[in-house]
């Protein structure tokens, strides 16, 4: 049966105008282009350096840019994106919708708009609507589906003017596009690809207790190696030294697995 959760911290902006689709394309990881009714994108808005400062869904309902985002982010989102506008036929205001996750069946029959989640076929769907949906799971339910498939989840995960996106999955989970042109933030991210500059990677970690704080670090015997993100139930994210995955690891002496999914692609790791 498919499980439905409302997500109370995400909200929506509505991107409309004629120049939608190029005025966005222009500073995000992703091809808007490829976002239609039916079909999500997942992209992300970087500093001019390549670092991450946000990510969201793009989804549309025919007539405009439907943004998926961090609600606490929205209000920023919104301005920087507005500094851009310049001359371009965009307007950026906020969408009175609500935000659904669904997964383990289809999408609900009600939903306004729906897409699957563009990161894998397990995370679901991505809903949005205006009237209230019936949900049979919680925030947490969904929680602990995505850790258990190893998503971030924005600033739970990733860290503004630090974070570079091929350390967080977005190449194999298909957040940035490697064809469509310039992008702000374009040369780091793509000179972290071809030059495989990669040595730290957000990366699935569990243990047989509740793990420690965001922010608790990580040690492979006395080095320092990595530090948790979110977590819950034993269950969790943390980044970590690429070359400290095969070891014994703990965090506020609680012992940590590392679980590399199968959808990521580590240099010199076993899938």
């Amino acid at each position: 049966m498919t499980q439905i959760a409302l997500l109370p911290e995400r909200a929506v902006l509505r991107v409309t105008g004629a120049d939608r689709v190029s005025f966005l394309n222009g500073l995000v990881s992703n091809d808007v282009a490829l976002a239609a009714p039916g079909r999500a994108i997942w992209t992300a808005l970087l500093t001019p350096q390549g670092k991450w400062l946000a990510d969201f869904f793009i989804l549309s309902d025919g007539e405009a840019l439907l943004l998926d985002c961090d609600a606490a982010q929205g209000p920023s989102i919104a301005q920087r994106l507005s500094r851009f506008r310049l001359r371009s036929d965009v307007a950026i205001t906020p969408a009175a919708l609500a935000v659904y996750a669904a997964w383990d069946g289809d999408a609900p029959a009600d939903a306004a708009v729906a897409a699957p989640d563009p990161r894998l076929p397990g995370a679901g769907w991505r809903v949005l609507s205006a009237a209230k949906l019936e949900t049979n799971a919680s925030f947490a339910d969904w929680d602990r589906h995505r850790l258990t498939l190893g998503l971030p989840d924005g600033a739970r995960d990733l860290e503004a003017d630090k974070t570079v996106l091929l350390e967080a999955g977005f190449d194999e989970l298909g957040g940035v596009s490697w064809t469509k042109g310039c992008y702000m933030g374009q040369e780091l991210t793509a000179r972290t690809r071809y030059r495989g500059l990669i040595k730290r990677r957000l990366l699935p970690v569990s243990a047989g207790q509740d793990l420690p704080p965001h922010g608790t670090k990580v040690l492979q015997g006395d080095r320092e190696v990595g530090e948790l993100r979110s977590s819950r139930e034993g269950l969790g994210l943390a980044v970590l030294r690429v070359d400290a995955l095969t070891g014994d690891l703990a965090a506020d002496g609680v012992v940590l697995t590392c679980t590399v999914p199968s959808w990521a692609r580590l240099p010199g790791i076993e899938e």
